[in-house]
């Protein structure tokens, strides 16, 4: 549970460097940050099992970050960090969400203005001190004031992909307890919603006894990574945990556990819905089980309160009242995506393009990961801050996939790696690498990574414009939108879907956490009107690919099933239905 801390922390640690211009360092930082977060095993488990050197064995973590990770696990605080603060006393975290202010305008908004915090900056935007400012204008200004109302909605609720993991290494511990019978994760995190206010865990005991039901809210609110407990009860504790959530854990008796497990679940209006419908039936419904009368009749599982209302089960992905419980009642729920559905990822970034990962490390990953198949899709020219290829770069990168194709097929499996590539699509809708060279790809992914205040109609016309090449075959991360930093740019989606299905292009639904876009209504939508979507993690390091869950999880709130999304395929299904254009 310490590394989402050391991520946040180092990621700061960059930011504060970046600030005083200092070169190389924040790239250390922010890939030590990186690693971090996507470890498997918390950082202090490693050290306790070999020390500084079993730190420094973490790839990207060098003698110094190690040193500073050993620091912060004895002391709880590292040195160079609070100092880095005092010197430029900025809640640089907060500051840099606001779209378009990163460490280094930062630092000038703390210079001429003394601006500190989130406050600091609307205080100053309404006065309308900012837009004089050497680099700003008017428009930054307005954009600044959009960007802090955006954050206040945000504020409070953390991304699916920081919260999952903190949940279920609670779950793995508290599963340790001989007094656990079962531990459930509850509420909007079931739902695998995409941003979460807090950790809901329900829990039944094996003896079912008070003294175990004390070891385990014992246990619970004095856990490694708890910073405060808010309130301890018999059956209910809460926390609050060192990445800045909540947990809160009830025990509840194993005869109605299926109908607290669904009541706290939610979501609220699936629940009223739910209750209301059973209330027609001369049924009461609640946390504490479904009774007729005073009877009993069901709550032990889920399962059961739904089969005695009349219905299917419903996964906890579907429960919006978006039209699941008239579905469920007829027997007609979609058969959702699984999350073991996938065959492969489309969307892999190499060291080609400044990835952390070499192809053959890709492929070996992926093979361990029970995938058939990578795609390897690097970023074009455009971008030349993600080091993008350029038509002859491009041409060599395919060589050596050749090379690697040619070792797997000795190798035998059947594993393949697929010749991709992300371009970037210009203002005007173009793509910024030549036809030529995109023809020889296995497949084209096509992005907007910049411009992206262009207004509805133009942005529509520029996605549309890159749609209809004969070439793209996928649109990545369709709405441009990042979770908790900015809103999507304008588009008028019915008309991109319907070039889409009018062309056979893909939408993506990029599983990175603080992507997730598509998002689950216009996957529904999209779905609606024929479209085919690909799940892609936008890897740019091997441990991102386990993101797919995350994307999967999108495309189930979306209803999709696995005829919707083209990397449930195999490859040589896959690709035949690209480029049908």
């Amino acid at each position: 549970m310490v590394n989402h801390e050391l991520a946040r922390i180092f990621n700061e640690v960059a930011g504060f460097l970046d600030a005083r211009r200092v070169a190389f360092k924040p790239f250390a930082y922010r890939r030590a940050a990186m690693v971090l977060d996507g470890l498997d095993e918390d950082a202090a488990e490693i050290y306790s099992r070999g020390g500084l050197k079993a730190l420094e064995d973490i790839p990207g973590v060098g003698q110094s970050i190690a040193e500073k990770i050993e620091e912060y696990l004895k002391k709880g605080k590292i040195d160079y960090y609070e100092k880095l603060k005092r010197q430029l006393p900025v809640d640089l975290g907060e500051i840099t969400s606001i779209q378009g202010l990163g460490p280094r305008r930062a630092k000038l908004l703390y210079r001429e203005l003394g601006i500190r915090t989130i406050e600091d900056l609307e205080k100053k935007a309404r006065a309308h001190k900012i837009a004089g400012l050497p680099g700003f204008g008017e428009k930054s200004e307005s954009a600044i004031l959009s960007g802090i109302e955006f954050h206040k909605h945000s504020v409070g609720r953390s991304l699916l992909g920081e919260m999952l993991p903190y949940a279920e290494e609670l779950v793995a511990r508290l599963k340790e307890l001989s007094e656990i019978e079962r531990v459930d994760i509850a509420g909007s995190l079931r739902r695998r919603k995409e941003t979460i206010g807090d950790i809901d865990l329900l829990a039944t005991l094996a003896d079912g006894g008070g003294l175990a039901a004390k070891r385990v809210m014992d246990y619970f609110t004095s856990m490694p990574g708890v910073r405060k407990i808010w309130g301890k009860g018999d059956t209910k504790s809460s926390v609050a945990l060192e990445g800045g959530f909540n947990a809160d854990i009830r025990v509840l008796p194993q005869k109605t556990y299926g109908a607290a497990l669904q009541y706290f679940t939610g979501s609220k209006e699936h629940n009223i819905a739910l209750r209301r419908m059973a209330q027609e039936k001369n049924l009461k419904l609640s946390e504490y089980g479904l009774f007729a009368g005073k009877e009993l009749v069901a709550g032990e599982t889920e399962e059961g309160v739904y089969k005695y209302l009349g219905m299917q089960w419903i996964p906890p992905e579907l429960r919006e009242d978006s039209g699941e419980i008239a579905a469920a009642l007829a027997g007609k729920l979609p058969r959702i995506i699984g999350y073991d559905g996938l065959r492969g990822d489309l969307h892999c970034h190499s060291d080609w393009d400044g990835g952390e990962n070499s192809i053959i490390d890709i492929v070996r990953a992926a093979q361990k990961n029970g995938y058939s198949y990578a795609g390897i899709a690097d970023h074009t020219k455009f971008l030349r801050i993600e080091n993008g290829l350029d038509e002859a770069a491009l041409q060599k990168r395919n060589v050596e996939i050749d090379k690697i194709n040619d070792l797997l097929e000795k190798e035998g499996g059947g594993f393949l790696v697929l010749k991709g590539c992300e371009a970037n699509i210009m203002p005007d809708g173009s793509i910024d690498i030549d036809d030529a060279a995109l023809a020889k790809l296995d497949y084209v992914i096509a992005g907007v990574h910049s411009s992206m205040k262009m207004d509805k109609e133009k942005m529509t016309r520029r996605i549309i414009t890159a749609i209809e090449n004969k070439n793209v075959d996928i649109i990545s991360h369709p709405t441009g939108r990042l979770l908790k930093r900015r809103d999507g740019y304008e588009i008028d989606f019915e008309a991109v879907c319907a070039a889409a299905a009018r062309t056979g292009t893909a939408l993506e639904v990029n599983s990175y956490p603080d992507r997730l876009d598509l998002d689950d209504q216009h996957i529904r939508y999209a779905r609606s009107k024929g479209v085919k979507m690909v799940i892609d993690t936008d890897a740019h390091d091997i441990r991102h690919l386990k993101f797919a869950r995350y994307g999967i999880a999108q495309a189930r709130r979306g209803w999709a099933e696995p005829e919707d999304i083209l990397n449930t395929l195999p490859a040589k299904e896959l690709l035949g239905k690209l480029k049908k254009y």
